[in-house]
């Protein structure tokens, strides 16, 4: 079963490890993993906590994370041993729930240029508005092309 629950504190060594497993996978897809930076590297720089956190737990252990701020999804990684079992649209579902409550009517997000999880938000609604190359985020010396995409909501 998967809950979807704002982060607290002793969640932290959890998310770290489903951010460096999953972000270096999806390096491999993209940018290459010699641009891998650990999620302690760049939590504070790039903004985690700037607004909302959730976790994702399945069968009570914390396997993936949703941070939202200022009507973008900017971070989302669940564990690569726990991909492919609802996690991931389990976050999303929690953040459209949010920020309808919120008024919200469109929600934005960048994936990287051959990471797998487009699908998942192709799925969930999201469509391609532009595709960007230039510095990765968080550690700029590294190349990226990036596909922005929204999802518009209901209102």
């Amino acid at each position: 079963m998967i809950e979807i629950r704002d982060y607290r504190p002793a969640d932290w060594d959890a998310i770290a490890a489903a951010h460096d497993a999953a972000r270096l996978q999806e390096l491999g897809y993209s940018v290459g993993v010699e641009a891998f930076l650990t999620l302690e590297q760049t939590a504070e720089d790039e903004g985690l906590f700037d607004d909302r956190l959730w976790v994702a737990e399945l069968d009570g252990a914390v396997v993936g994370f949703l941070a939202y701020a200022d009507g973008e999804l900017t971070w989302m990684y669940v564990h690569p041993a726990h991909q492919g079992r609802g996690v991931g649209a389990a976050l999303i579902e929690r953040l459209f729930a949010h920020v309808e409550a919120e008024g919200v009517d469109r929600v934005e997000l960048t994936v990287l240029d051959g990471n797998p999880a487009r699908r998942l938000y192709e799925r969930s609604g999201f469509t391609l508005v532009e595709t960007k190359t230039g510095g990765l985020v968080g550690n700029e010396s590294f190349q990226a092309t990036g596909h922005v995409m929204e999802r518009r909501l209901r209102r």
